[in-house]
């Protein structure tokens, strides 16, 4: 394979993720409360504040929307607005027991259909695209 044939492949195992996600794989996990879930829930891993327009940027939705996924997911009980102790004007996103608790849930959800997809994989194998994967996400995604 040339290199051309190699980008077409990985352009089109990604059209084939999306779908997936959508249609069969992880579609029940596909709630636009959970997108701002993994975004806040990201902010605290990075030791960073999450905020509505954290939420907008991760997303790529504009504010109004951005606003509106956050409601959801105070709503659903998931993520709660506090002020900031430094400036109480700002409104930080922070996980609520209920939404670290899903968190978990989403995670083994996740691996789980992960594994299921790499269950005849050999553990260098998974290690290999582990590595790989992540590095491609990282580039592709600040892009």
């Amino acid at each position: 394979m040339d290199v051309d044939s190699h980008l077409a492949a990985v352009e089109q195992a990604l059209v084939a993720v999306r779908r997936s996600q959508s249609r069969r794989a992880l579609a029940e996990l596909a709630v636009p409360a959970f997108d701002v879930l993994d975004v806040v829930e990201a902010a605290e891993r990075a030791g960073a504040q999450a905020t509505v327009s954290s939420v907008a940027l991760a997303l790529h939705v504009d504010q109004p929307r951005a606003s509106k996924l956050v409601t959801s997911a105070v709503d659903a009980g998931l993520v709660a607005r506090v002020a900031d102790k430094a400036d109480g004007r700002r409104v930080l996103l922070v996980r609520t027991p209920r939404g670290r608790a899903t968190s978990a849930e989403l995670h083994r959800a996740r691996q789980s259909a992960c594994a299921v997809a790499m269950a005849d994989w050999s553990e260098e194998e998974r290690a290999v695209f582990a590595r790989l994967f992540s590095r491609f996400v990282a580039v592709f995604g600040a892009r």
